[in-house]
């Protein structure tokens, strides 16, 4: 199977420029060498690196761990949280809006609760007269 080193340079120079880093940035929040991110950068060395390296960058850049490892070899990249697997991926997306919904009806519970707490109190006032 071909490797596609500068298809990796390039993802990683369009999402380390959409997030506004420095390569110094990137090899800190990676925990990969900055020779070794300014190789892979520049397309200067093209060598086998190890997986762990690839899903570092992958992981500092926001991505799925697998995703440089798949521009690599020309496969399509997973999003963060996919699995590959269509019915579990649909399950977790599903999940992801029924949490989001769930998370929306608690606010609104918890105003609620404290518009209710503030009539409670003020009913139980004594009035001017």
């Amino acid at each position: 199977m071909t490797e596609n080193w500068a298809a990796v340079s390039k993802a990683i120079n369009e999402r380390v420029a959409e997030l506004g880093w420095k390569q110094r940035e990137l090899a800190e929040h990676s925990h990969v060498s900055q020779a070794i991110v300014r190789e892979i950068q520049h397309h200067t060395v093209e060598r086998q690196r190890s997986a762990r390296t690839l899903e570092a960058l992958s992981l500092a850049l926001g991505w799925h761990r697998g995703h440089l490892a798949a521009v690599l070899h020309g496969r399509k990249p997973l999003a963060p949280g996919e699995t590959g697997d269509e019915p579990i991926d649909q399950i977790n997306a599903r999940l992801g809006v029924i949490e989001d919904r769930l998370s929306e009806i608690t606010d609104r519970l918890d105003t609620i609760s404290e518009r209710l707490a503030t009539l409670v109190r003020a009913s139980g006032r004594p009035t001017g007269g």
